[in-house]
């Protein structure tokens, strides 16, 4: 479109949102299992009513909007007492996980300016299922990340981590849980590591926060993760993901006051007036900010504990429903409501995503094994019996002529792997494009070609080319 010459009538306009969300996932259904994290129309009624009281506040200056100061006030307070920050310890809300591990990561940086001012290439370790994030911080801010193999059980190992620290190093990151597989690292056993090579240490609870403690509360054996372990430092959580409050909000906690302060940002000589900055983010909408603090006050302890009970009943049936399936099994070992579904050979999983993606469940394709990822919310409780219903229907249907699509799979990857030793770069890149599917053809509903692709190749060069393609395209709508 082009901007209308003449303003349109508010009817008009909202008709067509209405329209053009019609090819949307069905969040609000449980059709979707990632990214949405909604609980039910009152709540998100009252989040949009608090959210447009404060469309116009800006967080940029708190002394121009007192009442903002209450609202960021108030939820950070709810988030020491939830991570059992001490008292000389603070936090600060950003818009998002990722800027809180940016800022975990520049934190961590200019501590170590100060503090290890020999260090010219600081050096962070992480587990290899770290969020990417980490990645992404980590290049913003000229760190070297050090990822680390994982367990048999896919959790960080404590050994390999020690083995990868250097006189460089400056951080150390796990989660609780990781978002690939749901499962928990070692909190404790990285955190005194840590204290015994006098590092910083982050826990990412970005997508774990808002339901650990509630499980822990409820009976299930969660380890501890957060300030209750003496040697982490700082942890972020998301309150827009199992907290139930609109997208753009998490908290980013630090174990003093004073380690906080590394991540503030001053310019004393602008010629607009001195500026400083507690995050990345300047001028923004304070909505959010009135609607995670309307989200808190309306769920309480008690709200969030009902949805973790929902959400936790709703994955034992799931994991009790698999027992009866033999094809397919769950990924390393989830603590939580955060798993990932994996199948046995000759059965093909992104094939059982796309199938069910045709009966309208959406789910996240993963790699290293090739699994499907689902987070399972409160919300998921109403229709996981529907759910594992047509995902026996997909495994039944599939198990039908698997066997030759896993040998042509099979071969396909191997032509293309082998291409990749021998070939010019310029073949190479012919292949690929033979072989990758139609940009027409390649929907949430049919994926299984292009991570079939992707899977035969390694990491960077041709697999970078066709995610650069994709990530184009998908500005150019």
């Amino acid at each position: 479109m082009s901007l209308p010459r003449e303003g349109r009538p508010p009817e008009a306009i909202l008709a067509d949102l209405e329209a053009f969300k019609k090819a949307d996932a069905d969040a609000e259904g449980g059709r979707l299992w990632s990214l949405v994290y909604y609980l039910n129309p009152a709540l998100l009624d009252l989040a949009a009513a608090a959210y447009r009281r404060y469309i116009l506040e800006n967080p940029l200056n708190p002394a121009a909007f007192p009442s903002l100061r209450r609202l960021q006030g108030d939820i950070l307070r709810a988030t020491y007492e939830l991570f059992h920050l001490p008292p000389e310890g603070g936090g600060t809300l950003t818009s998002g996980g990722t800027e809180s591990l940016f800022l975990a990561l520049y934190a961590a940086r200019s501590y170590a300016q100060q503090h290890r001012p020999e260090i010219i290439q600081p050096e962070v370790v992480a587990p290899a299922s770290i969020h990417p994030a980490v990645d992404k911080a980590a290049h913003y801010l000229g760190l070297r990340l050090i990822r680390t193999p994982l367990t048999e059980s896919g959790a960080a190992d404590p050994e390999a981590m020690e083995r990868a620290i250097s006189p460089n190093t400056i951080l150390l990151l796990a989660s609780a849980p990781a978002y690939p597989h749901g499962v928990m690292d070692p909190i404790a056993e990285v955190a005194a590591l840590a204290r015994r090579y006098n590092l910083l240490f982050h826990v990412d609870a970005c997508i774990g926060g808002f339901i650990l403690p509630f499980l822990e509360r409820l009976g299930v054996e969660i380890p501890p993760f957060d300030f209750r372990v003496e040697g982490v430092t700082s942890l972020s959580a998301d309150l827009h993901k199992y907290g139930y409050t609109p997208k753009g909000l998490s908290v980013l906690l630090y174990r003093t006051r004073t380690l906080r302060r590394y991540q503030f940002f001053v310019q004393e000589a602008w010629s607009g007036g001195i500026y400083g900055s507690v995050g990345f983010a300047g001028t923004r909408s304070a909505g959010v900010l009135a609607a995670g603090w309307a989200v808190l006050q309306y769920l309480g302890q008690n709200g969030y504990l009902a949805a973790a009970q929902q959400a936790w009943t709703a994955t034992q049936r799931l994991k009790a429903a698999l027992a009866e399936i033999p094809a397919l099994y769950l990924v390393g070992k989830p603590i939580a409501t955060i798993v990932a579904l994996a199948a046995h050979p000759p059965l093909n999983i992104y094939e059982v995503a796309d199938e069910l993606a045709q009966r309208g469940w959406l789910l996240d394709r993963q790699q290293n094994p090739p699994s499907i990822h689902l987070t399972i919310t409160a919300v998921h409780a109403s229709v996981m019996d529907a759910f594992i219903e047509d995902l026996r229907a997909a495994v039944a249907k599939l198990q039908r002529g698997a066997q030759p699509r896993y040998w042509y799979e099979r071969l396909r990857q191997g032509l293309i792997a082998r291409a990749l030793r021998w070939l010019p770069q310029s073949w190479v890149d012919r292949l690929v494009q033979r072989f990758r599917p139609p940009a027409s053809e390649i929907s949430p509903k049919r994926l299984a070609p292009i991570y079939g692709l992707l899977g035969a190749l390694p990491s960077g060069g041709p697999t970078r080319q066709v995610v650069l393609d994709f990530l184009e395209k998908s500005l150019d709508a």
